[in-house]
């Protein structure tokens, strides 16, 4: 089983979106490195990204900021030539995304690169797109494969691939029952449509599956007549990579396990993609736990599920490159269904979600066109919208929406997994009854995770949906007018709990057992040395402690406040003292499931109290690895600490 036929996405290791870069110049007075156009080429040709220039990467992976000399003469360079078509194809940048930072009095240089258009890629060094045309691969950039670069470029000029005329195929090449089949659906969903009474090349021809050129007069299918109607044999004629595979799993899928069922281009059926469709939807409906209902084909009262489904069928099938090659996936497993086509998006992956007209760039526009009228897809730019909503409907886990730009393919993992934990909905259950369960799902969602992590914020709720910012924003503002929850802070600062102590007391969705006593609000208490936590103020307490500033508190205090190394904290700081690892390293091997909660109650407290410290400049290095200090090692013995 190849690893990303699995779908496990957290096992990737996904290309790196920035670039440290020097710039320092040959003569120490600042000047634009050389690489930096491959870099930008890099980037725009992929997922976008940032390059920072005045820091210094060492053969051990530290980084060092040195800065930029002359910083804005560096920069009034940079504007020359990405500028200069000599230099680089194109300019993708404006003012904003160009910037200077000052970082401890050394001047640096950051440059965020956009994905380019289709229309704008390939974006290349040079003057010859074949040679100078590069794209980024794990933390580097490299040289893109004369054949993508062909892709790009037919892309480019081609609002749509699949209008090909094949003028050496005929009606012979179209395999009768598909078309038949398609023809009946047609009609039970549309039965006074002029289409239904006209003959078989002239319904083709309507439908984009028959094509005169009215130049040349080549006539013949189209690339979307063969591939939606043809014959297998006449379909691999035209293309021989091409392949349409069901795989379903009766348990979680392994390196060693082999399907239970299985549809694949093996000549036991037609082979083309409307039979594909017909034969794999059934099959994902199957065993789902939500009402539907089939007469003669046609959907009846379906769910937002099935509708969902449905859309990530047909999308896979009319966004997939079939001139690219590699098989187009669908996956059927207890926990998930998966869905890989080769190629990568035309438009951002945020404009996809987000859905709309405006962000519609379909490859296979007579394709779409086909499965829309019978009721297979939706207008144009709808897909993503109706898959996400649907799987929030079931308050599952967000759709899971990748693509690889080594191997050119896209892939997408609905999971069946609940966001919402049991025992957060329990708690919000009990206290607020029935106005929770009429709440619509973000807001429903906005509670629980404040019940389930103790509090939430604008940006947490934002990793969790797809939903747009001001939605979320208005979602917070309700709940709060509505008293589910109270707000804290100002601005981005500002946090929400849930109303009352902004703690669940029931205790269920509290964090994990070790790290009930390290609430961020109880944390800061005990700094301040206010609240339960703290040791009674003045001498007849009967402790003694440090002097007013290590207590940190104001002059003239005698707080001595002790923090209990809780279990959570002392595992971590046990890994740490065998060895540097990752922040994902340590949450793994902690066990700990919600990144969140682990660097919320965990990592960085240890930082703050410096405990554990970063061994990379900037903290975010993408590389970054945390070591215990020798703070760290006395409280690993001791069990506890002075705040």
């Amino acid at each position: 089983m190849n690893q990303r036929d699995a779908f496990d996405f957290a096992k990737w290791k996904e290309a790196d979106d920035t670039e440290f870069k020097l710039a320092a110049g040959r003569d120490g007075r600042g000047a634009l490195p050389a690489s930096l156009w491959e870099t930008y080429s890099a980037m725009a040709n992929t997922a976008g990204g940032r390059i920072i220039l005045g820091v210094k990467e060492w053969s051990d992976g530290r980084m060092e900021t040195i800065g930029v000399p002359d910083a804005e003469k560096v920069i009034r360079d940079f504007w020359v030539q990405v500028n200069n078509p000599q230099k680089v194809s194109g300019n993708l940048l404006s003012s904003k995304q160009v910037a200077l930072f000052d970082a401890g009095g050394k001047k640096l240089i950051v440059i965020e690169v956009p994905r380019a258009s289709r229309k704008e890629r390939p974006v290349y060094v040079g003057d010859n797109p074949l040679t100078g045309t590069y794209r980024r691969q794990n933390e580097g950039d490299f040289h893109c494969p004369r054949e993508i670069v062909q892709r790009m470029l037919a892309e480019q000029v081609s609002d749509t691939l699949d209008a090909e005329i094949w003028n050496r195929y005929s009606l012979e090449d179209i395999d009768a029952g598909s078309l038949a089949a398609y023809r009946q659906m047609f009609s039970n969903r549309l039965p006074v449509h002029p289409f239904n009474g006209i003959p078989d090349l002239e319904f083709l021809r309507n439908l984009g599956g028959w094509r005169e050129d009215r130049e040349s007069g080549e006539k013949g299918l189209t690339t979307a007549g063969l591939l939606m109607f043809g014959k297998l044999r006449s379909i691999l004629d035209a293309f021989p990579k091409y392949i349409v595979d069901y795989r379903e799993y009766g348990r979680q899928v392994s390196e060693e396990q082999r399907w239970d069922d299985r549809v694949t281009t093996d000549f036991t059926w037609p082979g083309n993609l409307f039979s594909f469709c017909r034969i794999v939807l059934p099959r994902l409906y199957q065993s789902l736990k939500v009402p539907f209902k089939l007469e003669r084909g046609v959907r009846i009262d379906e769910s937002p599920v099935h509708i969902a489904l449905r859309e990530a069928l047909v999308n896979t099938l009319i966004h997939a490159d079939y001139g690219e090659g590699g098989a187009i996936l669908v996956v059927k497993r207890p926990d998930l269904f998966g869905f890989r086509n080769p190629g990568t998006l035309r438009i951002r992956k945020e404009d996809a979600i987000r859905g709309g007209t405006m962000n519609s760039d379909c490859r296979n526009r007579n394709l779409q066109k086909m499965f829309q009228m019978i009721g297979f897809a939706d207008q144009a730019g709808s897909g993503f919208p109706k898959i996400y909503s649907g799987w929030a409907s079931q308050d599952w886990k967000k759709p899971e929406f990748r693509e690889d730009f080594t191997l050119s393919q896209t892939y997408l993992a609905l999971r069946m997994t609940s966001l919402l934990p049991e025992d957060a909905v329990a708690a919000a259950t009990a206290r607020f009854g029935a106005r929770f369960r009429a709440l619509l799902p973000l807001e429903r969602l906005a509670v629980v995770t404040a019940f389930a992590e103790e509090e939430v914020n604008h940006s947490r709720l934002a990793e969790l949906c797809a939903d747009h910012p001001a939605d979320i924003s208005n979602a917070l503002r309700g709940l709060v007018q509505n008293g589910f929850l109270e707000s804290s802070g100002h601005g981005r600062g500002t946090v929400y709990r849930p109303t009352g102590t902004g703690v669940n007391p029931e205790g269920a969705g509290m964090p994990d057992k070790g790290d009930r006593d390290q609430v961020p609000e109880k944390r800061d208490q005990a700094r301040r040395g206010e609240g339960p936590s703290s040791p009674e103020k003045g001498p007849s307490s009967g402790t003694k402690g440090p002097s007013s500033e290590e207590a940190g508190t104001g002059s003239g205090s005698t707080v001595v406040a002790h923090r209990r190394l809780n279990k959570g904290k002392r595992d971590c700081l046990s890994l740490l003292a065998q060895e540097p690892l990752s922040a994902a390293t340590l949450r793994i091997r902690l066990e700990r499931s919600n990144a969140t909660k682990f660097r919320n109650h965990i990592l960085t407290p240890l930082l703050e109290d410096g405990l554990i410290e970063p061994t990379l400049t900037p903290r975010q290095h993408p590389k970054q690895q945390y070591r215990i200090t020798e703070a760290g090692k006395s409280v690993l013995r001791e069990g506890s600490y002075l705040l």
